[in-house]
């Protein structure tokens, strides 16, 4: 039993390395702002085209900001779901004999 949990231990390490690597994007604006992130949710880089903050106002930059991240965030709960879906299907596999299957 303890097996299995140093196991999962194990795995969620793994995933989470994964998801590390991975980079996702928002964009807002078609692509004058943009946001990348990790698969861990974890803001990398934020990029504002010169000439469109020269020309937007404060307000248009930050909602569109805001834009930009939340669609990067979506995209790396989408890819983190993906993997935790992938490594508990795994998991549960191989634990079909502690159930009696």
């Amino acid at each position: 039993m303890f097996d299995k949990l140093f196991e999962v231990q194990q795995k969620a390490g793994e995933v989470k390395q994964r998801l590390d690597a991975i980079s996702v994007t928002g964009t807002a604006e078609g692509g004058k702002i943009s946001v990348t992130a990790n698969g861990n949710k974890l803001i990398k880089s934020i990029t504002i085209d010169p000439e469109f903050f020269k020309e937007a106002d404060k307000e248009e930059i930050e909602e569109l900001l805001t834009i930009a991240i939340n669609k990067a965030l979506e995209q790396a709960e989408n890819v983190s779901q993906a993997e935790m879906t992938a490594v508990t299907k795994d998991m549960l596999g191989g634990m079909g004999g502690m159930f009696g299957r």
